[in-house]
């Protein structure tokens, strides 16, 4: 067994200077290779496979090896694709076991060529391997056989919900599910066993329900997005402990919940907002889940909010399959859904067309008129009243009197008809009608800003119709009259309208018009296969641009938390990424990332709070309006980054670890906006760094936290 002391001897010995990575390299060479195995962030191959690599790869390996200990052999390498490590991994079972466990691993830094070391000689559950054949190449002699086993386990559907099998436990489970066990490299039926469709275990679903310190993300949601009025009444279908219950009471709104467990018996009553929030996922009788929902949407009638369990890459391990979800460590069952698949099952049961608020959050609204307003809102920009430029005495002696006209005509980009402005009476009695009192709004500000907000608006409903086209597009009678109006005040016709937006429509499959908008645009930083947008800045781009976009969230929703928008120009992709300190650091760190593929809607999910070396962003003044805070100061500091050459090698600067060497090498520390020269650079602090850190190793903390909390909870 390779002790430590030998690593760091060998360390010692060999330890020389390499230089930066290229990790676009690595994972193309990796995705490329007809041998191994490859996964979102590594790729596995076995030892005698690696001739197979390209060239530069095993060059990049070889200098890796450089460092290791001679005294084992390894068995399979692996190549992490987001970060410079290369991992030795020691199976030595793995031509006897056809699951064999891992004994113990050997990470190599290869830029500092700094070498770790971990033992799982003593684990009660190691981590072991499935899919042997996979690592080879198809002259090992083994080959055909590993391969022989995992076609039997793929048919029987052992390989399903793979997060459920990395471990030893997680596979034995997963065997006495299915009533089979394996014997050498083959599969054969337990003698006492059933299959698993045999089965059925006790669920304790009771202990699915959480005690949550604030508002459940459903009825939060509804809450900013102003679906509560004074006089709404919210009923909660299967709540819990109670809490949700308990705070909009709080909040001055009649509450009220049932709960098979913890309140039985409470009557299930009617209300305008009804809340079914991460009920149907745990729910394994498909029947009775089908059920819970459609008695959830009797009772609305208003809106009824549906969450569920989303399948994310950071699902936690040490679950088992059954039936079509997952059950607990804590015996409580999951049914994890795709997103789209998510909105299909509401949309099939319900006979409606949900709207997505957020990941794995829907909204139902029992008016299709009310619907198309909240999704018209949805899609609306934003829009600033033009400033005062000129002295106009009638304009001066009744400004007050006119601001909610000029209010109005930002919010809608028209005039407004009868009865819609509650101050019309007293303007018409001083002025003689709205008409000539926007003359006098004219005369004092800019009437080409005026006529910019209509044309902003005409295409907020070019965007908003287009997206309707993916359901079906409501007739004019069924939009609320305030969109009426903004239809017929800014266009000749509703049906040329719906012209217009079906030729943007078709406009999408021009993927070099999309990169051309892209490229042109004169909002976000572009990059060769990408433009980044901040969420503030969205409504500034091109309408194309902002449909394209409306596809993913319209169908899948954003991210949340998400403050940046990335546009993927060599595949119809679109990610939403969230850097918590985007507003108070010219370097925010990167914390989440959500993707969404447009060819299938595929949504992938990565949480870098828990990495040692997150991605951070620069030059994050080009994703932003010129209106947004801080802006000179950003600029003015890209510009001496610039002078320094701080910025001149992007891929060595992505990430904290480089960013940080960057500023040592070239004596600089970031102040605030501004950047200043190190006194001392062996003695080199970086302040605004370090404080970025901070933060994030508390959220990390955070999020440690929470996950300990899950785990208890399963």
């Amino acid at each position: 067994m390779v002790q430590p002391d030998n690593i760091r001897n060998a360390v010692e010995e060999n330890l020389s200077t390499f230089h930066s990575i290229d990790r676009n390299n690595i994972h193309q060479c990796c995705q490329n290779n007809p041998v191994g195995k490859m996964l979102p962030d590594a790729f596995y191959i076995h030892i005698l496979a690696l001739h197979t690599l390209d060239p530069w790869l095993q060059e990049y390996e070889s200098r890796a090896r450089s460092v290791l200990p001679k005294v084992q052999v390894t068995t399979i390498v692996k190549f992490s694709t987001n970060k410079p490590k290369i991992s030795y991994l020691f199976y030595p079972d793995f031509d006897t076991d056809p699951h064999p466990a891992l004994q113990a691993s050997i990470q190599v830094d290869v830029e500092t060529l700094e070498v770790g070391y971990r033992d799982y000689s003593d684990s009660e559950n190691p981590p072991i391997l499935h899919r042997k054949e996979t690592f080879v190449t198809p002259e090992y002699p083994l080959y055909e056989e590993f391969a022989a086993l995992t076609r039997a386990q793929v048919a029987l559907g052992l390989l399903n919900h793979p997060k459920g099998i990395g471990t030893r436990l997680g596979w034995e489970q997963r065997l006495q599910v299915f009533g089979v066990e394996v014997q050498g490299h083959r599969l054969i039926k337990r003698e006492s066993g059933s299959i698993a469709t045999n089965i059925v275990p006790k669920i304790d679903r009771h202990k699915a329900a959480i005690i949550r310190p604030d508002l459940s993300r459903p009825v939060r949601l509804a809450l900013e997005l102003s679906l509560f009025s004074p006089e709404t009444t919210f009923f909660d279908y299967g709540c819990g402990h109670g809490g949700d219950v308990t705070r909009i009471a709080e909040h001055g709104y009649t509450s009220c919940g049932w709960d098979p467990y913890y309140s039985p018996d409470t009557s299930k009553i009617a209300a305008d907002i009804v809340n079914i929030g991460f009920v149907i996922n745990v729910i394994e009788n498909q029947s009775e889940r089908r059920e819970a929902l459609i008695q959830a949407w009797e009772l609305t009638q208003k809106v009824l909010l549906v969450a569920a369990q989303v399948l994310i890459s950071d699902i936690r391990r040490g679950v088992i399959a059954y039936g079509d979800g997952i059950i607990t460590n804590r015996n409580t069952f999951q049914k994890y859904y795709e997103q789209e698949e998510l909105k299909i099952y509401i949309d099939q049961v319900l006979g409606v067309d949900a709207i997505p608020v957020a990941l794995g959050v829907y909204f139902v609204f029992r008016d299709k008129a009310e619907a198309e307003l909240f999704r018209a809102s949805r899609f609306r920009s934003r829009a600033t009243t033009p400033r005062i430029r000129l002295c106009v005495k009638r304009f001066e002696e009744h400004q007050e009197l006119l601001a909610p006209l000029m209010n109005f005509m930002t919010e809608r980009g028209r005039m407004p008809i009868k009865g819609e402005l509650p101050q019309e009476e007293a303007i018409i009695q001083e002025f003689g009608s709205l008409r000539r009192a926007f003359n006098t709004i004219i005369q004092a500000t800019d009437s080409e800003e005026w006529q910019a907000i209509a044309d902003k608006r005409r295409q907020d409903i070019i965007v908003y119709l287009a997206l309707c086209n993916f359901s079906r597009r409501p007739r004019l009678g069924q939009l609320t009259p305030a969109v009426q109006e903004d239809i017929l005040g800014l266009y000749s016709s509703y049906k040329q309208a719906c012209l217009d937006a079906d030729q943007m429509l078709r406009s999408l499959g021009n993927t070099e018009l999309i990169i051309k908008r892209c490229q042109e645009s004169k909002v976000g930083k572009k990059l060769p296969n990408s433009l980044w947008v901040h969420i503030s800045a969205l409504q500034a781009v091109d309408p194309l641009l902002r449909l394209y976009e409306g596809c993913a969230s319209r169908t899948i929703g954003r991210l949340e938390e998400a403050n940046v928008i990335k546009f993927h120009l060599k595949t119809p992709k679109i990610s939403y990424l969230f850097y918590p300190d985007f507003d108070i650091s010219p370097h925010p760190i990167l914390s989440k990332v959500m993707t969404i593929d447009l060819r299938d809607l595929h949504v992938t999910y990565q949480d870098y709070d828990q990495e040692d070396d997150p991605p951070i962003l620069h030059q994050i003044e080009a994703l932003v309006t010129p209106d947004y805070p801080q802006y000179e100061k950003l600029v003015k500091l890209t510009c001496q980054e610039e002078d320094r050459g701080l910025l001149d090698n992007w891929h060595s600067i992505s990430h904290v670890s480089g960013w940080e060497k960057c500023l040592k090498e070239n004596c600089t520390v970031i102040d605030g906006y501004r950047l200043a020269w190190a006194k001392d650079a062996d003695a080199y602090k970086l302040k605004a760094l370090k404080a970025a850190l901070r933060t994030r190793q508390r959220r990390k903390n955070v999020a440690h936290a929470e996950t300990q909390r899950r785990r208890e909870e399963e």
